[in-house]
């Protein structure tokens, strides 16, 4: 069934708005992409609708069009989300495809608030001295993705009971990237790997700079490997809390983000001057008996229908 009829999203412009969103989750988010599509029909182009906010605010710090202002181009979201929480109508396609999934499911206006403070963040040179500096900056980049998702995926108690686990969801995806993408991160003139743990290590900003092999940077990130496995734990433990049919996307997109960290194991953790991808066949290893699963289901429920 289609998704947007499963969702009971009505109206041309509507329509388009996700379609646009669900676009910018295929072309920019392969695995959660592929995730999402172990979710409900009905529930996906929320899941769309919230990633293409994430990803269009990242693009315009990461990617700034020629000739804009980075600051102001922020500024420019802020307003659209004021218009979306004020119930009026924000133009853009992505805030309109937003502005409906966050009415649908109750999302909180401080969740994006918070996002858009951390993309501010990113605008400076970056580095943090403590994880508890750290802390902040993964609060509106990476736990407050889990907590939007959550009233989209569901819980089979109270919703606060699963708040923990979705926050370290989000937390061990971003200190994924942040492993995956420490040379391109390097190049933007961040660094978020804190520097009082390196140090404990012997190593430095400017040895990471250097780019070159080094045992020191190895055990250091040997080192923040295994400490973001232990976030994938807190986050697998949540799973059983949220509604059983969004279980299996949670748990296939752990499954393949944590993949990348086994990627960068592989490479002997020479990872500053090259990118630790997880092979697309493992990915559908992972991904394939979940989503048979997915699409036997949706054909009889589809079967069902027709047939009354």
């Amino acid at each position: 069934m289609n998704e947007l009829d499963a969702a009971g999203i009505t109206g041309d412009g509507l329509r388009a708005a996700y379609l646009a969103c669900r676009r910018l989750n295929a072309h920019h988010g392969r695995t959660f992409f592929l995730a999402t599509r172990l979710l409900p029909a009905r529930a996906r182009p929320a899941a769309h609708a919230l990633y293409g906010f994430a990803r269009m605010a990242d693009e315009l710090v990461d990617n700034p069009a020629p000739g804009s202002d980075p600051a102001v181009e922020l500024d420019r979201v802020a307003s659209l989300v004021d218009v979306v929480f004020d119930g009026g109508e924000p133009g853009d396609p992505v805030l309109v495809a937003l502005s409906d999934t966050v009415h649908r499911y109750g999302i909180e206006r401080e969740l994006f608030d918070a996002f858009l403070t951390s993309m501010r963040m990113d605008l400076k040179p970056v580095e943090y001295e403590t994880f508890a500096e750290l802390g902040e900056y993964m609060y509106g980049s990476a736990a407050v993705i889990g907590l939007q998702m959550l009233p989209v995926f569901g819980t089979v108690g109270p919703q606060a009971d699963a708040v923990p686990g979705a926050i370290a969801l989000g937390e061990a995806f971003q200190l994924t990237n942040f492993l995956r993408d420490v040379g391109e991160d390097l190049d933007r003139g961040r660094l978020y790997l804190p520097l009082a743990e390196l140090a404990a290590f012997g190593v430095s900003r400017s040895l990471v700079e250097r780019r070159r092999p080094d045992p020191r940077i190895r055990a250091a990130l040997a080192y923040f490997v295994a400490r973001t496995r232990a976030v994938y734990r807190r986050a697998e433990a949540g799973i059983p809390l949220l509604r059983p049919e969004s279980r299996p996307c949670v748990r296939t997109a752990l499954t393949l983000y944590e993949g990348i960290l086994d990627e960068i194991v592989a490479l002997d953790y020479d990872i500053l001057t090259r990118r630790a991808v997880v092979p697309k066949r493992r990915r559908l290893v992972v991904a394939l008996p979940p989503l048979a699963t997915v699409w036997a289901r949706e054909t009889v429920r589809g079967g069902r229908r027709l047939r009354s």
